[in-house]
């Protein structure tokens, strides 16, 4: 992640408030904006209003699951982009392929051990910010060719 930037906005979904809660207590000491979701409905709202850089994905919600909400954000062109990082209690080979299904970036799985959720998140965060700065390079490098073009007389 550039230091330099602004903190990531992260987005923490689950219903358990008491996840919630160890969730914010292990990004306390991460540079961050958190804001909270309990259920499938407010996450997909939350993800429309707060415009997070990564969210912390409960599978198992109420009104939508974790796997919808996932499929949702794919489906929708303003937000196909956001980092999701699946936590859920779910371990079943086929949990995982679902939520790869689905679109997830990541998975952990509960109980949550605040090392690896760092890890993870700032592995996530830097690739983002990689494929960002790529993207840029990328985009001024065909813009640097095209106005060459157009300076170049035609032989």
């Amino acid at each position: 992640m550039d230091p330099s930037s602004t903190p990531p906005k992260i987005l923490i979904a689950d219903d358990n408030p008491q996840n919630v809660e160890l969730l914010e207590a292990y990004l306390g000491d991460f540079s961050c904006e958190i804001h909270t979701a309990h259920d499938g409905e407010e996450t997909l709202k939350a993800v429309d209003e707060f415009a997070p850089d990564l969210l912390l994905l409960d599978v198992m919600m109420p009104r939508l699951s974790g796997f919808e909400v996932c499929r949702k954000i794919r489906a929708n062109p303003a937000t196909r982009e956001l980092l999701i990082l699946m936590v859920t209690a779910l371990n079943e080979a086929a949990d995982f392929e679902r939520g790869v299904q689905a679109g997830t970036d990541d998975f952990l799985t509960k109980p949550v051990n605040k090392v690896e959720l760092l890890c993870r998140i700032r592995s996530l965060l830097r690739v983002r910010h990689l494929k960002t700065q790529l993207d840029r390079t990328l985009a001024y490098l065909a813009e640097f060719e095209s106005a060459s073009r157009a300076e170049s007389p035609e032989p």
